[in-house]
């Protein structure tokens, strides 16, 4: 992932059977590269090489392309687009869309002036932009790379009413827990904590020994809901989350108090949180990281997905399997959950570029090319697993994959993005507020209840 930029959105979830987590993740590093090649040009098609991926010449054409991503995170994907320009001619043009993608990019559809291909970090969105006739089917080659390169369920997420619409070229594991190491072995901290319980006695012992032991970007509401569904779909059940996440039953239902509980029993201990909870809310996710491996009391423990490996290569000194390693959120129910997102590619204007460059994302050819920057997981099955940097990302990749289609989506991605998935209303500033003051969890039920009513209510 990841750049020092905000993340102020969410992603799909999928949830992993409990022999995913078995084990401890490998941390050793080790070098990987993507197997890059550009095609030539000539003639009306440009090949790939060896791969035997066709893209048409697009010379003189540019392309603009939106995603919220800035920083690191955009400079990486600029690497892909730069072979895509090699191949075909076309010319990018990226633009980010800021916090709300939704809304900056429903403006520039109304206003007439569209990308032409938008990266949506919400399925409900998709959903949304579909129905209003936003978004452009996917043509024939590119539907034929979804079906050679991923499995069904990931196919299936980027689509609507029976129609294809999206590629899902980039994914996260959004449920792991990374540690400073030398926090841990100053206070003698052998194992890593397996459930809720175990990592609770964990943060304690670790602030005893003068450690702050959790650092919480709360100032970005979506890693507030990343903390909530976990807690949730390992507590409550994949049923239970299935029926929360369409609203059928209600956000004051019992298991939703259940959950809330088991989150204050770590944010109502201002002892157990950097900075305590007023720090926390004014620590945005990349701060969260930073704080984590760098400067001269760091924290010991920072939650959230694969994608912080890029932040701690790219802002601290700390090496990753050495100074900085991960485990698996620890199970608060019978089983660890795993909450993966991921970013769908779709075209907002027809025409030959825009669903070249949703074949090009459908390859294994960028998926590598991805990979190899570092700070991504591809869904693409057929991808060489070596083209990733580090032993980290590739060991959680493996995990993503070995889930198949076994899916279900984060739930603030399937809601109305008015409830989950715009900064400073809905689900993230519900739970913000509870992070301010976890002791009133029915008044926070109240009031998520309230805004998901109204957000699902208008459709």
């Amino acid at each position: 992932m990841r750049s020092t930029s905000t993340r102020n959105r969410k992603r799909r979830t999928v949830t992993v059977t409990a022999a995913l987590l078995a084990g401890a993740l490998s941390l050793a590093a080790c070098g990987g590269s993507g197997n890059k090649s550009s095609g030539s040009g000539g003639g009306s098609t440009a090949s790939s090489g060896g791969s035997g991926l066709k893209l048409p010449r697009l010379n003189g054409q540019t392309l603009e392309v939106a995603a919220v991503w800035t920083g690191a995170e955009q400079d990486n994907f600029m690497k892909v687009m730069d072979e895509f320009k090699k191949r075909t001619g076309a010319k990018i043009d990226f633009v980010p869309t800021g916090n709300n993608t939704s809304t900056f990019l429903g403006t520039k559809i109304q206003g007439g002036q569209p990308p032409d291909v938008a990266f949506l970090p919400q399925v409900g969105v998709l959903h949304q932009f579909a129905d209003k006739g936003w978004i452009k089917p996917l043509g024939a080659d590119t539907k034929a790379q979804l079906t050679k390169n991923f499995s069904k369920g990931w196919v299936d997420l980027g689509a609507w009413k029976g129609t294809q619409y999206g590629v899902y070229a980039k994914a996260a594991n959004k449920s792991l827990v990374w540690y400073n190491t030398k926090a841990f072995d100053a206070a003698g901290i052998k194992d890593t904590p397996k459930t809720w319980k175990d990592f609770l006695t964990t943060a304690q012992t670790l602030s005893d020994a003068g450690s702050p032991a959790v650092s919480i970007g709360g100032a970005d509401g979506w890693t507030l809901t990343d903390w909530f569904e976990n807690v949730y779909l390992s507590q409550a059940g994949p049923q239970k989350y299935d029926e929360l996440a369409a609203h059928k039953i209600k956000w004051t239902d019992p298991s939703v108090k259940d959950a809330l509980t088991t989150l204050a029993q770590l944010w109502g201990k201002n002892d157990l949180i950097a900075g305590g909870t007023k720090g926390a809310l004014n620590t945005e996710f990349p701060k969260s990281v930073t704080q984590t491996f760098s400067g001269s009391t760091p924290a010991a423990m920072v939650f959230e997905g694969d994608f912080v490996a890029a932040n701690i290569n790219g802002d601290t000194k700390a090496k990753l399997g050495t100074d900085a390693k991960v485990f698996p959120f620890p199970a608060v129910g019978s089983q660890a959950p795993v909450v993966s997102g991921g970013d769908v590619a779709v075209a907002l204007k027809g025409g030959q570029g825009a669903q070249a460059l949703l074949t090009f994302l459908a390859s294994t050819d960028a998926a590598q090319i991805w990979a190899a920057q570092g700070g991504i997981l591809s869904p693409n099955k057929q991808m060489d697993m070596s083209s990733y940097k580090d032993a980290v990302t590739k060991q959680i990749a493996q995990q993503l994959l070995a889930a198949g289609d076994n899916f279900r989506f984060d739930m603030s991605d399937q809601a109305p993005a008015a409830f989950g998935g715009t900064a400073g209303i809905g689900e993230w500033k519900d739970l913000q507020d509870f992070l301010r003051n976890p002791k009133d969890v029915a008044g926070a039920q109240q009031k998520l209840e309230a805004d998901a009513a109204k957000a699902y209510g208008a459709g």
